[in-house]
């Protein structure tokens, strides 16, 4: 859990960026994000006695990031065309990706792709037993 309180008042100290970090501790990265938000929403050391350090972390803590859900392949497509000459999975990862950026959906990454494709072999391959 990020010190946002102890942050705040090192920083008030005069402390440089890399010090606090180096004293809380956490990133120097951390620091300069909670410093850069703080400075954004009006905030400085002295804080008031009502603010509270769950207060801060509700005021400073980086919203969670909306979930996106990424276009899964067509693993039977995959499959077919996995056994013609020539075809590899980074050619059909290629393919996809133009396919995801022409309808506006976020692609899997080609470790990924792979990944899935492994995890639709192996079902495949257990069903046909």
């Amino acid at each position: 859990m990020t010190k946002y309180r102890e942050i705040l008042r090192l920083k008030g100290l005069g402390f440089s960026e890399r010090n606090i970090a180096l004293s809380v501790p956490c990133s120097r990265n951390t620091v300069s994000k909670v410093l850069k938000c703080t400075e954004e929403r009006g905030i400085s050391w002295p804080l008031s006695e009502s603010t509270t350090d769950g207060d801060l972390e509700k005021l400073l803590s980086p919203s969670t990031p909306a979930v996106t859900s990424k276009r899964m392949p067509d693993f039977a497509y995959i499959r077919k065309e996995l056994l013609k000459n020539g075809v590899s999975k980074k050619l059909l990862w290629t393919e996809y990706m133009e396919d995801c950026r022409q309808a506006g959906d976020e692609p899997l990454m080609y470790s990924q792709f792979c990944y899935y494709i492994q995890q639709d072999e192996n079902i495949h391959n257990s069903l046909h037993i």
